[in-house]
């Protein structure tokens, strides 16, 4: 049935070694990464909260210690983390934590984020759009062009209905992953062992027509590199003086 409340339990991925940011990811975990005085780790944990969720697993492995002190001087839901002494890739991490999430869909967010609603607030949107019945997984997409930090190819084209395939090679496609999502345990089926990526998974849930989409209708931040990081900072330095007239 679709139109689903918001799952109640969710995965931060916060484990990246975060290469393309040395050298402030030598000593600051990417998750902690400040902007606007807040770490992007915060702010994800914060939307989560407002959402209802009442159970969040953080995976974590470099500088995993400074993540779980930081952690620990909030108040809120139950927090779990995941400790990956060898990196695990997204699949392998997700895997890892997965007898905490029972048999019940999760959301799963890359802590290298940040985003803004649309009329509707995001997590509202995939929820609404969940079947759980007929997908495995619900990614949320966002249009390659106007993604801020982003300067890829994009990943993704989703038909009418939200069915995803995959970008032609050497084409643009029209949708880039945004790194969140809404999962089902059920896609976990028979994984390798060990270290694996989701993409793995991702094509399985294609080819048997159970992967969809959601736009993005707000706007979407990727931190990743050095210049991307400062790039946002100074985008959003200049829109909150107006942000704050409007008692945002």
């Amino acid at each position: 049935m679709s139109g689903s409340a918001i799952p109640k339990q969710a995965m931060l991925l916060a484990a990246g070694m975060a290469t393309r940011m040395r050298p402030i990811s030598e000593t600051i975990p990417k998750a902690l990464v400040e902007i606007e005085g807040r770490t992007v780790l915060d702010y994800c944990l914060d939307r989560l909260i407002e959402a209802g969720v009442e159970k969040i697993v953080i995976n974590t492995h470099h500088l995993g210690e400074k993540i779980e002190a930081h952690v620990a001087g909030r108040s809120g839901p139950e927090i779990i983390f995941s400790r990956e002494d060898v990196l695990l890739e997204t699949g392998g991490g997700i895997a890892k934590a997965l007898p905490h999430f029972g048999d019940d869909p999760f959301i799963v967010i890359n802590a290298k984020m940040l985003w803004s609603d649309g009329p509707t607030p995001m997590l509202e949107r995939l929820a609404a759009m969940w079947d759980d019945d007929g997908m495995d997984g619900l990614l949320l997409v966002h249009e390659t062009v106007e993604a801020f930090g982003y300067q890829g190819r994009g990943d993704f084209l989703v038909n009418p209905l939200g069915l995803v395939t995959r970008r032609p090679e050497i084409e643009v496609a029209p949708y880039v992953f945004t790194g969140t999502q809404i999962l089902h345990p059920r896609l976990f089926t028979d994984i390798p062992e060990g270290a694996f990526s989701l993409n793995l998974l991702y094509d399985r849930a294609m080819e048997a027509g159970r992967l969809f989409a959601v736009v993005h209708d707000g706007e979407w931040f990727l931190i990743e590199t050095l210049d991307g990081l400062e790039r946002v900072r100074r985008y959003l330095t200049q829109r909150l003086p107006a942000a704050r007239r409007r008692g945002r």
